[in-house]
């Protein structure tokens, strides 16, 4: 079964203490500690004064009564020895007094229950006072009557020890409560600037160049956070230094220097996928060749320049019409000649789309090569089974030449011979009908790693049915698009894949949206809601985006992208490189993975541009944290080559073939 690809993205550690915390920890538990020795030296201190004090009261109260006893009252008087006992006893706090005759029986004594009440008797028991006994000799002239014993009573001790300690403890609580708040403010201010190279770093990891550390510390992190911020400026300018590189070599290799326009080799190497590819099967498509009349005449008479700026604003006119049919793309073959291919089109379609075009471009043409006589042509060629790049261009070409025969501009096109593809309205039945019954169903093709044996993930494509069978994606999708009808398809095919990712936990799909499913903001709410819903299970499904689509809608895109990431939910770039789009979004839009264009792969083991753009868009991904993918791999040489080059994985009939998602396992 698949594996899941993981993200890009950096997690941050678990279960590490930060340095504030450990300082904060460290100096706090120093201050307790500090703190607790000076309460427990301060508690000693006071018990053995309090002890000294309970010594000193029974020390003198046996005393002052034994003097009695011995020159004020007859100590052999019992009943005299009492009554003094008893003044001594109620004159004082005292646990026992006692007068003790010489035969040691007690002549008088008074006694009190110890009682400690609001002290804890875990207190006492670790308090532990000593109880000292005061004595004093009771004499007459030069006869021992005996001796008085006092012993003071604890309670007083206890609760005034009592209350020392509180004091001391709160006092501590309190002190080293606002010690431990002081040291928290001071660390959290000191460090604030590592928070933020934190951020930074994390940042750094995940390649984005952007955030700077603006904070002031300590002279030592101000010197950290200036180096780091230095190496993220150096990065980045790296970054885009290498990105402006590659993108004005593709420039150089694929795009005509004037027009901007595919050159001449990049549009036939794409047409040349489209038309030959068994991966596209030969799907319907449009050949359209565009030619101004008398262009050397005006380029004698208004100049260079003048002929180079209508040459532009024609490429730019192209350019508009190829922006309304999906999959469509242009190209500049020479001097005033252009090519239009539109994959999924019908030839009944393209002949009214190509005669509006040859009026917008005669009417442009005529204003500005006034007063000399101007003309546009076009000639029309359907691509069909067993059909090559030659034979179409040939039959476009000569489409051109009978319209070049009719002297005004027109457009014509090449006998069709069979025809086999159904037109705009026939293709909105099909597909509404299709979408309503139930009719779009699901088909996979592996995608695989260069060493893994099993696929890291499946790239999900639909199909529907007519009446002459399966009708691919490559053929109905184009249209869809130009009737408004993708979001639909793409809303069945989200639910399914969801579906199979719950029967099947291991496995990993992708999914390619349309543009204008992506533009309508309708679709994301949903898409974004589905998605929610799901659960966990949305984590292993990949959401494609083209990169036409990222040019034609960036900032819906954006929003796209980054509500997905919020959810876990990779973003990959589908057709890169032939979208036109600067690298720049690389840096700015939160993608994990891009899949290289089949116009790059076709037989990039002989094209050495291709190599060199591929390995180049690789190593800058890869910096970015970015994944690599391809499509459209046909030959054992293709494969052998894109894995030298360092992708991370490809897809194409060579590695496996579509198969319906009924037939999981793809036997």
């Amino acid at each position: 079964m698949a594996r899941k690809l993981p993200l890009a993205s950096p997690h941050r550690q678990a279960g590490v203490m930060t340095l504030r915390s450990l300082l904060l920890l460290f100096t706090g538990g120093l201050l307790l500690l500090i703190l607790a020795a000076s309460v427990s030296v301060s508690f000693e201190h006071f018990r053995d004064y309090v002890a000294d004090q309970m010594e000193g009261h029974a020390s003198d109260a046996a005393t002052a009564a034994g003097l009695s006893l011995s020159n004020a009252i007859d100590g052999r008087d019992p009943v005299a020895s009492a009554s003094l006992i008893d003044a001594v006893f109620d004159s004082g706090r005292y646990l026992s007094v006692a007068y003790i005759g010489t035969d040691g029986e007690e002549i008088a004594a008074r006694s009190a229950p110890r009682d400690l009440d609001g002290v804890p008797g875990w207190f006492v028991s670790y308090a532990r006072l000593p109880l000292p006994v005061g004595e004093a000799n009771v004499v007459r002239g030069w006869s021992q009557l005996g001796k008085v014993q006092v012993v003071s009573h604890p309670g007083r001790a206890y609760h005034d020890l009592w209350q020392i300690t509180l004091g001391l403890v709160g006092g501590t609580l309190l002190l080293g409560g606002l010690g431990l708040a002081l040291l928290y403010i001071i660390l959290r201010r000191t460090l604030r600037p590592l928070g933020e190279m934190e951020k930074q770093a994390e940042a750094l990891g995940r390649r984005d160049f952007r955030h700077r550390v603006k904070i002031s510390s300590t002279r030592e992190l101000n010197r950290v956070r200036d180096a780091m911020n230095l190496m993220a400026d150096d990065l980045g300018q790296l970054f885009e230094g290498q990105a402006k590189l590659i993108q004005h070599l593709r420039k150089i290799n694929n795009e005509d220097p004037l027009t901007g326009l595919a050159s001449r080799s990049a549009f036939d190497q794409r047409v040349r996928v489209e038309v030959e590819s068994e991966e596209r099967g030969a799907a319907p498509g449009i050949m359209m060749l565009l030619q101004l009349a008398g262009f050397a005449d005006y380029n004698q008479r208004f100049g260079r320049e003048e002929a180079d700026r209508l040459l532009f604003s024609v490429a730019n006119r192209i350019r508009q019409f190829v922006n309304r049919h999906s999959g469509a793309f242009a190209g500049r073959r020479n001097g005033a000649e252009f090519a239009i291919y539109l994959p999924g089109a019908s030839r009944a379609d393209a002949e009214v789309w190509g005669t509006d075009l040859v009026e917008q471009l005669d009417a442009d043409y005529a204003d500005q090569a006034m007063p000399l006589e101007t003309a546009v042509h076009a000639g029309i060629a359907q691509a069909g089974d067993a059909t090559s790049v030659a034979e179409l261009l040939s039959a476009a070409d000569g489409a051109l030449r009978q319209a070049q025969a009719s002297g005004d501009s027109a457009c014509h096109a090449a006998d069709p011979g069979q025809e086999n593809h159904h037109s705009s309205d026939a293709w909105r039945d099909v597909i509404s009908r299709a979408v309503r019954r139930g009719q779009v169903h699901l088909w996979e093709q592996p995608l695989y790693g260069p060493r893994n044996k099993e696929p890291l993930c499946y790239q999900v494509m639909s199909r529907i049915r007519d009446e002459s069978g399966w009708v691919r994606a490559g053929i109905f999708v184009p249209m869809a698009e130009r009737l408004g009808l993708i979001a639909d398809i793409d809303r069945v095919m989200i639910g399914q894949a969801l579906e199979q990712l719950v029967h099947y936990p291991d496995r990993t799909l992708a999914v390619s949206l349309g543009s204008a499913s992506v533009a309508d903001s309708d679709f994301r709410k949903q898409l974004e809601i589905t998605l929610q819903e799901a659960g966990d299970v949305r984590r292993r499904i990949w959401i494609g985006i083209s990169e036409q689509t990222i040019h034609h809608h960036r900032r819906d895109v954006g929003l796209l992208a980054k509500r997905l990431r919020r959810m876990g939910v990779p973003v990959i770039v589908d057709h890169f490189g032939v979208g036109g789009v600067p690298f720049s979004y690389l840096r700015n839009l939160p993608f994990q993975a891009l899949r290289i264009d089949h116009s790059y792969v076709h037989r990039v083991d002989s094209h050495e541009e291709n190599r060199f753009y591929i390995e180049s868009v690789t190593g800058i991904a890869h910096s970015r944290g970015v994944k690599v993918f391809a499509t459209g791999v046909e030959t054992a040489a293709e494969w052998q080559t894109l894995c030298t080059l360092g992708l991370d994985g490809a897809m194409g009939y060579h590695l496996g073939r579509p198969f319906p998602v009924e037939n999981a396992r793809g036997d």
